[in-house]
């Protein structure tokens, strides 16, 4: 069932991608902000129960449709599962910004792709070189496959119907909102929020870099993750972006220029420069990436019923 509506999603999402989220988002900013208004007192207790409350009667809600529905006819319970799946995961959230990267790289336009490429990251990028603009890229695609479909994926299989997915995606927009803020209302309040995605996202990091590594060049992976990955700000995005580029054989990461002021970063990686060619290749680790997590569904849910 779990890999019946993966497939149904991705190939729903393919056929007739959702690319207008604003009003999705726009609704889970606007409950998330109900929250903050009712129990940030800047207390941490005050952040947990803001994050139960908030997160665990939307899961529980998720789990109690999917069961009536898959009482009630199996067909409406996968239906659900897929439009949940088709809300919650995806290639084409990110896939339309990086091919469009591509084209425009290919046909000499530098300033197109850096628009392109602001408008995906949220931040200026006039000012970046060909070689910057395309690591920045290979990045960026590395971890918003992971965000928004081998995480997804993961806690699908893991819970029943669509609670996993909900969970996650959920609980990712809490941790940006209230745990990586640096607004002092909300520093205290969101410990609890970053602390608990830290849980969640511990696994799935773990297991996409690993399929990074068997899809990819093993060693270098293996050894970008283990004395790279801690460097990063970020110790999820760390070790899916450097067992990424060890996988690759190219070289993310390191400073470069934003509005006139260098971002300083550590690298992550080995072997050549970027160029044009690994654009190509991290379309090429992603879908394998994919397909290796698919078939392993499928001869778990052969296992299953062998058993």
């Amino acid at each position: 069932m779990s890999l019946i509506s993966l497939i149904a999603a991705l190939l729903l999402e393919q056929w007739r991608p959702l690319s207008d989220r604003r009003y999705l988002y726009t609704a889970v900013s606007q409950y998330a902000g109900y929250f903050e208004q009712q129990f940030n007192a800047g207390e941490n207790h005050h952040g947990i129960i803001a994050w139960m409350v908030a997160v665990l009667p939307l899961v529980f809600g998720a789990w109690l449709v999917y069961a009536v529905l898959w009482h009630i006819n199996p067909l409406l319970g996968l239906a659900f599962n897929v439009a949940a799946l088709y809300v919650t995961m995806g290639f084409r959230q990110f896939s339309h910004y990086f091919t469009d990267i591509q084209l425009a790289l290919k046909q000499d336009d530098l300033p197109k792709a850096r628009e392109l490429l602001a408008a995906w990251r949220g931040h200026g990028c006039a000012e970046l070189s060909v070689e910057d603009l395309i690591r920045l890229s290979v990045e960026q695609a590395l971890s918003a496959s992971y965000r928004n479909v081998f995480s997804v994926i993961f806690w699908f299989v893991l819970l029943p119907g669509p609670t996993g997915a909900v969970l996650y995606r959920l609980s990712h927009y809490l941790e940006q909102r209230w745990g990586k803020t640096l607004s002092p209302d909300l520093s205290v309040f969101g410990n609890f929020s970053a602390r608990v995605f830290a849980l969640i996202d511990w696994i799935p990091a773990r297991l996409s870099a690993l399929t990074f590594a068997i899809v990819g060049d093993f060693e270098d992976a293996l050894y970008c993750w283990r004395t790279q990955a801690g460097n990063w700000d970020d110790p999820s995005m760390g070790i899916v972006i450097a067992a990424g580029a060890g996988a690759l054989g190219v070289r993310l990461g390191n400073p470069y220029l934003r509005d006139g002021v260098v971002v300083e970063r550590p690298e992550l990686g080995l072997g050549d420069e970027p160029d044009l060619a690994h654009l190509d290749s991290t379309v090429g680790l992603v879908w394998r990436t994919l397909v290796l997590w698919l078939c392993m569904l499928f001869l778990l849910g052969i296992a299953s019923v062998l058993r």
